[in-house]
């Protein structure tokens, strides 16, 4: 067999399979048939059959579970660092439907971390708001939330598994977002995070550290985001300034 034909019958597979997902016939966390059946379904070799599977995989529409099969892979998530933003303001941004669900809320003493993104004292009483949250039903996100104490008893009377924490601030309590710092970092899952995930303990995530001001540069928001390192990816758009004059 030529290499040209041998390239159209691995690419026929591949674009066939790829078509069957993108059409919902394989949907997420199906498991492809086995080599064997693909063969037999499309009458190529088992090297056709793993070389077009391994284009699938590097497109990212299927991922290998070694010794259980190949799995339609849930489409990676690419989400811009443009502007101060909420979780679901994210998702309906992109076409997702955002979910959430309450792991805890609860008064908490302030570490010096907290005490210094949110100018407080340490010790001092203040609200965490934990949540994980989801895009069509796939865990996204390990939210953990800090308020200080005044406003923080006012936003967990609401219900947190549908109202989003900033759009509570801004329109039922009239607390403006202005701007955030941010802070990103890869880390590996503890093992609570990763459980709630569904992905391994140890696995490599993205932690986001984010602290929300209003008016005046007062913080009122902190939080530590744990994005999965497999379906997200984060990116942004940089501007060069222009290049200093050399002297004289």
């Amino acid at each position: 067999m030529s290499a040209a034909q041998d390239t159209l019958l691995y690419s026929r597979v591949e674009t066939v399979l790829a078509g069957e997902i993108a059409a919902g016939d394989l949907r997420v966390g199906d498991q492809l048939p086995t080599e064997d059946r693909l063969i037999a379904r499309f009458g190529v070799s088992r090297i056709t059959v793993r070389r077009a599977i391994q284009n699938l995989v590097s497109r990212g529409l299927v991922e290998i579970h070694r010794g259980k099969g190949t799995f339609v892979a849930a489409p990676r998530i690419t989400q811009e660092l443009t502007e101060l933003s909420g979780f679901v303001e994210d998702m309906h941004a992109l076409g997702r439907k955002p979910t959430a669900r309450v792991i805890g809320k609860e008064i908490v003493t302030a570490d010096a971390i907290v005490a210094g993104q949110l100018v407080l004292t340490k010790g001092e009483r203040v609200i965490r708001i934990r949540r994980l949250r989801l895009a069509d039903g796939i865990p996204l996100s390990f939210d953990e939330t800090y308020l200080p104490l005044e406003i923080g008893k006012k936003i967990i009377t609401n219900n947190l598994k549908a109202e989003p924490i900033f759009s509570l601030l801004e329109r039922k309590y009239d607390v403006p977002l202005i701007e955030a710092d941010y802070k990103l970092d890869a880390v590996a899952a503890e093992p609570e995070i990763a459980k709630a995930l569904k992905v391994k303990p140890r696995s490599p995530i993205f932690r986001i550290e984010r602290t929300s001001y209003s008016t005046g540069g007062r913080p009122v928001d902190y939080e530590r985001l744990h994005y999965r390192g497999d379906l997200v990816q984060f990116v942004t758009r940089l501007v060069r300034k222009a290049p200093r004059r050399a002297g004289f």
